[in-house]
């Protein structure tokens, strides 16, 4: 296949997707060069089924084919191919999420804040309050995040019933149980034996207004708090049933509505 034909073929390939091409059909090149960078798989994925495309830009190398961004991106960048295509934006102005799309044609925000990739500890006795909080990478610090997360052993128990207190022999799935300590690692601990059980979860955590006993981090307040909160919410989902409700009370504070994870 000559290069004026593979023009056509790759032309006519990319205009079935929207992420290449305007609501006009104006093909977007540099939006195709950086998807190609990025080896992208739905691009990849085009590319390898058409056989004169595979050909041109695909070596098997010991029964794997290697994409040649590089030869790629040259052919792309050729004037022959959408010669008066400058942009990698849709002709049309307004916000916009991290891939492009307008946030007025999409259904879902992402709040996004600093330290969202982190695990927080969260200390909430008075010891802990006046300390540093510290955010535990989850790609840089697996081991300090395993170290939080596994089960951990309930001790000290007691119970309580029309009788008062008295000494434990045993515990059932039916005990209700009122767990003292972090809840984050209290959570950890429940998860594998109540992992998709639960019917109800309230939370009612601090309201993030610097009047309450938790200790934030003073550079990054609210960041801290969203980094808390999510870390919790998170793993209360996994404990919900499938027709179970969670109840968050956040009484005089301002709440963004969106996705939080």
């Amino acid at each position: 296949m000559d290069n004026k034909n593979l023009f056509i073929e790759l032309e006519k390939l990319l205009r079935m997707e929207s992420t290449y091409c305007t609501e006009d059909g104006v093909l977007l090149k540099n939006a195709i060069v950086e998807a190609a960078l990025a080896l992208r798989p739905e691009l990849i994925a085009k590319l390898l089924q058409h056989d004169g495309l595979k050909r041109n830009f695909f070596t098997e190398v010991e029964g794997v084919l290697v994409f040649d961004k590089v030869k790629f991106q040259k052919f792309v960048m050729n004037k022959r191919f959408l010669p008066d295509s400058y942009t990698s934006f849709k002709n049309k102005v307004g916000l916009t999420n991290e891939d492009g799309d307008f946030l007025s044609e999409s259904r879902e925000v992402v709040l996004s804040w600093p330290y969202k990739d982190c695990v927080l500890e969260g200390g909430q006795t008075k010891e802990d309050a006046k300390r540093n909080e510290v955010f535990w990478n989850e790609i840089l610090a697996p081991d300090e995040i395993n170290r939080l997360t596994e089960p951990k052993v309930l001790t000290k128990f007691k119970r309580y019933d029309a009788d008062g207190e008295r000494e434990v022999d045993s515990i059932s799935m039916y005990d209700n149980l009122i767990i003292k300590g972090n809840n984050l690692l209290a959570l950890h601990s429940l998860k594998k034996k109540y992992a998709g059980k639960v019917k109800l979860i309230y939370i009612d955590p601090p309201y993030n207004t610097g009047n309450d006993s938790f200790g934030y981090n003073d550079s990054f307040n609210h960041s801290t708090w969203l980094t808390f909160m999510r870390n919790r919410l998170q793993l209360a989902y996994d404990l919900l049933s499938e027709d179970g409700s969670i109840y968050v009370q956040l009484i005089g504070m301002k709440f963004i509505i969106a996705n939080f994870f």
